[in-house]
């Protein structure tokens, strides 16, 4: 069973790595309502990979169980140290993507938060609690 849950919870994490590339490349080209549709996909991507991440420690806790004076590396076969490899090195590149897609987005945050702003400037709040919209905002003609 420890090999199928490594190579499901692998496959997720390809999954996720493959939607945050594609995120990257629409954030590019502005298409954020694709962005937004791949949400709930990735959020049932990323539950599902916990739940695999949980049977795998418990399957690695039943074996450490079985022969307690047995090291964790001569526990395991070599499937399952080669899939552990995979699945760190997937995690890796997810990470690495994360952060790349996160820039990205953090750029685009601003962006429009500074576009917002020249717009509509924000009130300004005196001590009394009173709310000001500054001056050069708003202007009268008689």
């Amino acid at each position: 069973m420890l090999h199928h849950y490594l190579q499901s919870a692998i496959n997720d994490l390809r999954s996720l790595l493959a939607i945050t590339r594609q995120d990257i490349e629409d954030i590019k080209e502005a298409k954020h309502q694709i962005i937004f549709s791949r949400t709930k996909t990735k959020d049932d991507l990323i539950a599902s990979f916990e739940n695999k991440k949980s049977l795998i420690d418990h399957e690695i806790l039943k074996l450490t169980k079985e022969r307690p004076e047995t090291s964790l590396g001569d526990l395991l076969d070599q499937e399952a140290t080669v899939l552990l490899g995979e699945l760190r090195e997937s995690l890796e590149d997810l990470k690495e993507e994360n952060r790349r897609y996160a820039r990205m987005v953090l750029a685009v945050s601003e962006f429009y938060n500074s576009l917002l702003e020249r717009l509509l400037p924000p009130q300004t709040q005196d001590y009394s609690g009173k709310k000001h919209a500054p001056s050069s905002f708003l202007t009268l003609e008689a």
